[in-house]
């Protein structure tokens, strides 16, 4: 019986046929019910005929059409893609030809290894990293022919380079994040310190540019030396040995895919064998997507707390560029800045803020008030490991290291991982604090007695639970991630009988930050999500012009709750308006041009700077002091 394999979002389904005269829509909707099958939620998809989507090749990546026939278009065993209406493409497969980043061991951002790893862009090397790559070559051959002993290169480096960690030790790494950790090594080797040939460099980068990524097991690195076992794996599929995944084969054995590629495998040369396994890039490529979600949801948390801080009816006086002025940190200084450009009233009126300008209500609590100085140093944390983790994707971690124009190799540890291990430790730590504030937020959403609104935001309360169980649900992911924070580069274990004595548990503390920061994002989505529908108990009353555009994206995807109804899908529409930066892109121009236009008077700090006729008060309100 024919069977086609369908790739929909994340996942691969095997669709067999038993009439190839039915239609390419027909293909799509049966892999739409295997698809939704399993899902708690049916994947967000109410129903399968009235869902809309295009189908296309995986190889050649032609589009589909709907009414076409299976027989006329496709053959056995044929791989295709169903994208979703309002879905983006998926990353594993390449719209149009891509442009090229040009690789060289010193320019690499973690910006631009993400986009590699997501497919944007195909790699080459520049010119002087070819030629440095060359020098450092001839000086290992030179070793070789004059049988010089040296660690690596003419001596053994251990026979278990090529040894397979069974499967059991983890699942493999996505192929986004394969593909940026086989980036990252050939980044690395570009910097003409470890030795490798132009040959096998150039043969890496045509296993890159065509997406045979090697099975790479997420577990069994302790961080030094290097990342062995994980870059080992990366190393076997290059071989052709071992599995590899490309979009148009999946899963197989690597020298089939190699060969269906048009591609060699690789076959080592003196000191290779290190040069291919031994650095950080398990860690780093890893600690580059984090720093990156976590920038891109701390710049949210900002738009989302300032709404919040709407539905609560706060104030924007802590927000005084004054206030920061004395305790000037980056970070603290930028969040009071994003909250003034989304809610003061001199820009953007607010009738929420009008409706209360007289209450009698002192200052705000803590989570609300204390925003600038919480955030804060979220954001500056973020900026520090950014700095730490770009540093490192551009480090030669290798060993031993090569310097052609001295004509010597020496043995140093610039393999360790403490570097990156220390820094996302960090940045689990803070970016963990987003969500531990934003928690407390939604309980006052919930709260009838701190938020003047219908217990837990819905009507009919009894029959109805409302965001009961939501925040619930963000109570227990903060929870978990104080078990997360624990730091794991505090532990070390020795090995390699003593000689790794000492290790950095980096590979651990990147996967866990990973795992605090969707937390993070989850949390924040139903902050999101509980904010907007706040604002539907002040109708008619409107908020700020940028929060109403925030307001008005949230709804586009997720419609008000009127009664109780299954909520993870609203949840996970939102966690995706965030991992897309839709919230950012939506109040990132209103925040742009409030920072250009709006320039705070200096002017000396007095008991009367904060008074209610302050020029530098965004919100003029009577009701705090």
């Amino acid at each position: 019986m024919p069977r086609f394999t369908v790739h929909i979002r994340d996942e691969w389904l095997a669709v067999p046929c038993r009439d190839t005269s039915k239609t390419i829509q027909w293909l799509g909707q049966e892999a739409l019910k295997r698809y939704i099958k399993n899902k708690p939620d049916n994947g967000g998809i109410t129903a399968v005929k009235d869902t809309r989507f295009v189908v296309r090749r995986c190889q050649g990546l032609g589009l589909l059409d709907a009414d076409d026939t299976i027989e006329d278009v496709l053959e056995d065993n044929d791989f295709v893609e169903l994208a979703i209406e309002g879905d983006t493409m998926s990353p594993d497969f390449i719209p149009c030809e891509p442009g090229y980043i040009s690789l060289d061991g010193n320019s690499l951002t973690s910006t631009d290894l993400i986009n590699l790893g997501r497919g944007l862009y195909k790699i080459k090397l520049t010119p002087e990293a070819e030629r440095k790559v060359v020098q450092s070559r001839e000086l290992l051959d030179t070793i070789v022919k004059e049988n010089k002993v040296v660690y690596g290169i003419t001596t053994g480096f251990g026979k278990f380079a090529r040894t397979v960690i069974p499967v059991s030790v983890g699942n493999p790494l996505s192929p986004e994040r394969t593909r940026m950790l086989l980036a990252l090594r050939i980044n690395v080797l570009a910097k003409g310190h470890s030795g490798v040939s132009l040959e096998t460099l150039q043969a890496m980068i045509q296993a890159f540019n065509a997406s045979c990524l090697s099975f790479v097991p997420e577990k069994g690195t302790v961080g030094a030396s290097g990342d062995l076992a994980p870059l080992s794996h990366l190393a076997l599929g290059l071989m052709g040995e071992g599995k590899m995944w490309s979009p148009t084969s999946g899963w197989a054995d690597a020298k089939y895919v190699l060969e269906a590629h048009g591609l060699k495998p690789i076959s080592l040369k003196p000191k290779e064998g290190l040069a291919l396994i031994n650095g950080t890039q398990m860690i780093t490529s890893l600690g580059a997507e984090a720093v990156e979600r976590a920038q891109a949801i701390a710049q949210q948390a900002d738009i989302i707390a300032a709404l919040t801080l709407e539905v609560l009816k706060g104030t924007t006086k802590a927000f005084d560029s004054d206030i920061h002025a004395l305790r000037p940190h980056p970070g603290q200084i930028e969040v009071a800045q994003r909250f003034r450009s989304l809610l003061d009233s001199d820009h953007h009126p607010s009738q929420i803020a009008e409706s209360h300008r007289f209450c009698d209500r002192v200052q705000d609590a803590y989570t609300m008030r204390c925003c600038p100085q919480v955030h804060g140093i979220a954001n500056d944390t973020i900026a520090f490991v950014q700095n730490i983790i770009n540093t490192e994707i551009n480090s030669a971690t290798d060993n031993p290291m090569v310097f052609a124009e001295r004509g010597e190799t020496i043995s140093g540890g610039n393999f360790h991982g403490e570097y990156p291990a220390k820094a996302l430790d960090f940045l689990a730590i803070a970016v963990h604090e987003l969500a531990s504030i934003s928690e407390r937020r939604i309980e006052r959403l919930c709260n009838p007695s701190l938020s003047e609104l219908p217990a837990f935001l819905v009507n009919e309360g009894g029959l109805n639970s409302g965001f009961m169980i939501a925040h619930c649900t963000a109570a227990a992911l903060v929870s978990e991630n104080k078990v997360l924070c624990h730091p794991s580069s505090v532990d070390s274990l020795s090995t390699s009988a003593a000689t790794e004595d000492h290790v950095s548990m980096g590979g651990w503390a990147a996967r866990k930050a990973l795992r605090v920061i969707e937390h993070v994002e989850q949390v924040l989505a139903i902050e999101l999500l509980a904010a907007c529908q706040g604002i539907e108990f002040l109708r008619p009353l409107r908020t700020t012009t940028p929060l109403e555009k925030v307001y008005e994206l949230v709804r586009s995807v997720v419609k008000p709750w009127i009664k109780d109804r299954f909520m993870s899908p609203d949840i996970e529409a939102v966690h995706r308006l965030l991992l897309d930066q839709k919230v950012w892109n939506v109040a990132k121009p209103y925040i742009e041009k409030y920072q250009t236009e709006y320039i705070p008077e200096s002017r000396p700090v007095s008991p009367t700077a904060f008074s209610l006729d302050s020029p530098a008060s965004p919100r003029k309100r009577v009701r705090h002091e």
